[in-house]
């Protein structure tokens, strides 16, 4: 069986930033590992532990910068990856169907029995990747997956899935599948310098629209991002200083004129 993990970077910035057009200055960004991909990673390396898996496959829609955070899934014992890129979804802002394009291309070619991903990456929140690449490939599917069991002789995975209101379901999801995980499925182990090491070695294949069969056009985004700003925050609190004494005198003033106390 092989499992098939879309992993995203992204981008945390800085306390204080800058704005430079429509995007945060690159100096103020730090890049690392979506969180809930993460869970969806350990989770493929446990199956293939487990010997349910025989191969573990990542894929990234990213410039060749992601790689550092795609090496950190093959630490973790993801046998390759694949990183989609063209220069032309460079300053591009993806939306949910030109990354379903993309990824679909990618299930066409690899042809896995089970993807897994994050159910929703900590940048843009929409938690609608997953659901619709499934929908596109005609997989079946399940969202927010707390407890996964996979068993691949009868192609089926039995799922926990947490519902409002904290109810929680189980169901059965016949393979093909594709699941998005939550939080919370296990606790994703770190990067061994061993696997570090090996991680050097195993295979990033670097793919372009030509590679997949698509055009620009027929990923170009439907989202276009014409403004980025601070908004200016409005705020009556007001800074008490002094020493204590001082302190103590004005919050009395205060709280008189407020109508608090005697």
């Amino acid at each position: 069986m092989k499992v098939l993990v879309t992993v995203k970077e992204v981008a945390e910035a800085d306390d204080d930033f800058a704005i430079e057009g429509t995007d945060i200055a690159e100096s103020d960004l730090e890049y690392d590992l979506n969180e809930w991909d993460d869970y969806a990673v350990e989770a493929a390396v446990q199956l293939a532990e487990a010997g349910v898996a025989d191969e573990v496959v990542t894929v990234t829609i990213g410039p060749e910068r992601a790689e550092e955070t795609i090496r950190m899934a093959l630490a973790k014992g993801a046998d390759r990856a694949v990183r989609v890129w063209d220069d032309s979804l460079e300053g591009s802002f993806p939306d949910v169907a030109s990354k379903v394009d993309l990824f679909e291309a990618v299930v066409a070619e690899e042809e896995p029995d089970l993807v897994l991903g994050g159910v929703q990456a900590a940048d843009t929140g929409f938690g609608a990747t997953g659901v619709a690449l499934a929908e596109r490939i005609g997989f079946e599917h399940a969202a927010v997956v707390n407890h996964l069991d996979v068993d691949a002789d009868a192609g089926v995975a039995h799922v926990h899935r947490e519902l409002e209101g904290g109810v929680e379901e189980l169901t059965d999801v016949d393979l093909p599948a594709v699941l998005t995980v939550q939080t919370g499925l296990n606790e994703p182990r770190y990067a061994s310098l061993r696997g570090i090491r090996q991680a050097q070695r195993k295979e990033i294949a670097a793919t372009d629209l030509a590679d997949l069969g698509v055009t620009a056009a027929d990923v170009e985004s439907a989202l276009t991002i014409t403004e980025m700003y601070e908004p200016e925050s409005e705020s009556d609190a007001e800074i008490i200083e002094g020493d204590a004494g001082e302190s103590a005198g004005r919050l009395a003033e205060v709280l008189r004129e407020k109508g608090v106390g005697a």
